[in-house]
């Protein structure tokens, strides 16, 4: 991903002269902003002093991997929830995530910050009608795992190696009904009492985190 432009606060030439000299280096145009712009035109309160300007091209479910395990996310609507699942699919090798439904706009400013940096790795597609973005993952080959609060097969207990989606739903109503006859299984991470369920971020992080472990040679006797 090429940098369209970048935008330095007070004192920021001096105090990241490397990365300045890469950018200059890649040809980058540079800006030196006067003191109190950078504030007005970042995104939060107190930037950080190097801003960037990049192009974020939109994907389908049809230029996802063919190889490796995808995350769904379906109308998760919190971005800080959006950026740890981006955070966390990178972590632990995930190839993709496919934002769909009503899901957070992925370019949203705090989901682009709450991602670490992941959002600019990783492939990020995005679909309208979860059925659909679901059968076209099944066609691909994928097999899909639903998460659900109770019910479902604990997360050891199934395959979570080769063509896998994992499915996660919205933070306060979880999947559909709908989605059901477009699931393989379902997925629940048990928990203990009084506690009902997890927030979909930590969820997903726990099934990637198990799904990572499942795919990673065992050491030889």
């Amino acid at each position: 991903m090429r940098l369209e432009a970048v935008y330095l606060g007070t004192n920021a030439r001096n105090a990241f002269a490397d990365l300045v000299e890469r950018v200059d280096d890649a040809g980058v145009p540079i800006f030196d902003l006067k003191e109190g712009v950078l504030e007005r035109v970042g995104a939060t309160v107190t930037p950080q002093p190097v801003l960037a300007v990049a192009p974020f091209p939109r994907r389908t479910v049809d230029e996802l991997p063919d190889d490796g395990l995808v995350l769904v996310a379906v109308s998760v609507q919190d971005p800080g929830n959006a950026g740890t699942l981006l955070r966390s699919t990178e972590a632990f090798g995930g190839a993709g995530v496919v934002f769909c439904g009503n899901s957070v706009d992925v370019r949203n400013p705090k989901v682009v910050r709450s991602s670490a940096g992941a959002i600019f790795g990783l492939t990020i597609a995005e679909g309208d009608d979860p059925v659909q973005v679901l059968a076209a993952v099944g066609t691909r080959g994928r097999r899909r795992f639903g998460t659900a609060a109770d019910g479902g097969a604990p997360p050891d207990g199934v395959d979570l190696t080769g063509q896998v989606a994992l499915v996660l739903g919205n933070e306060a109503r979880g999947l559909p009904p709908a989605l059901s006859d477009e699931l393989d299984a379902t997925v629940t991470i048990p928990v203990e009492p009084p506690s009902e369920s997890l927030n979909v971020a930590m969820a997903g992080t726990i099934l990637l985190a198990e799904a990572a472990r499942q795919r990673r040679p065992r050491a030889r006797p």
